[in-house]
């Protein structure tokens, strides 16, 4: 499977900007001929506008249905469509909604866990559920930015088999270490490969550090962007996977008798 990550530089408050420039990179990512291309998260809003954010966001995901669908369709792609500022029943949620390449969406997730640090508790409610889906006969599973920090979180997504996990985040230069080494941790420890799609530029008195990469699931980078935005690609050799957990077997020789959490 050819990933695409696109490392994007979004407006806060400024949502039809964002849907515009969005498009315009999904459209540039198709050079790159990849099978699923992937956006950070809140790009339609940014992280995030305290004033007027209900008026901001998207309605039920409609808008980034119609028009992110539309454009899988159109292109023939996977999109792993970061997520949005989401308005649903007088709640706001971080929602990310994924397409396949006839442009339905195939699943939708809500951001388990919300950064309290930066106050999203105060504006956001928490999702409910797991995200696991296939595209292109791949097993794939779904984290928003602070979600990777629960390694539990991950643990329940990968017991039962994943081949691909996708995080989408807007994770700021001064902690850009913890997300390289969460991420390269949790694709050792669950043998799979990991797409992990940050955010850059500068949005209210926060720097987001980039360091978009692809990992493989030795915890190799396959590819990496650096601070500014950019697309980056790599192939995900999925035939690697059995001859690794078959030298490693760590879910075979896990003892669930004894954990407790």
């Amino acid at each position: 499977m050819r990933v695409t990550c696109a490392q994007m530089d979004m407006t806060l408050a400024a949502p039809d900007e964002n849907f515009a420039h969005a498009a315009r990179l999904i459209e540039s990512a198709m050079a790159e001929k990849p099978d699923v291309i992937v956006l950070p998260e809140t790009w339609n809003t940014g992280f995030f506008p305290r004033e007027n954010l209900p008026a901001l966001c998207d309605r039920d995901c409609a808008r980034v249905k119609a028009e992110l669908g539309g454009l899988a369709k159109r292109f023939g792609v996977g999109l792993v469509a970061g997520s949005v500022s989401n308005l649903r029943d007088g709640k706001i949620y971080n929602t990310a909604c994924v397409f396949d390449r006839t442009g339905a969406c195939i699943a939708e997730y809500d951001k388990t866990h919300l950064f309290t640090p930066m106050g999203e508790d105060e504006f956001y409610t928490p999702g409910d559920h797991l995200c696991r889906f296939t595209l292109d006969g791949v097993s794939c599973g779904l984290l928003i930015c602070y979600d990777i920090r629960f390694p539990e979180l991950t643990r329940s997504l990968t017991v039962d088999g994943l081949d691909l996990l996708f995080v989408v985040s807007q994770w700021p230069k001064v902690r850009a270490f913890h997300l390289r080494t969460l991420t390269t941790a949790r694709a050792i420890e669950n043998q799979m490969f990991l797409a992990c799609c940050n955010s850059c530029g500068i949005a209210g008195e926060t720097k987001y550090g980039g360091g978009s990469v692809l990992l493989d699931p030795w915890g190799a980078t396959l590819a990496e962007a650096g601070e500014e935005e950019a697309l980056i690609t790599a192939d995900c050799d999925l035939s690697i996977l059995e001859n690794i957990r078959s030298t490693i077997p760590v879910f075979r020789d896990r003892r669930p008798d004894l954990y407790h959490f």
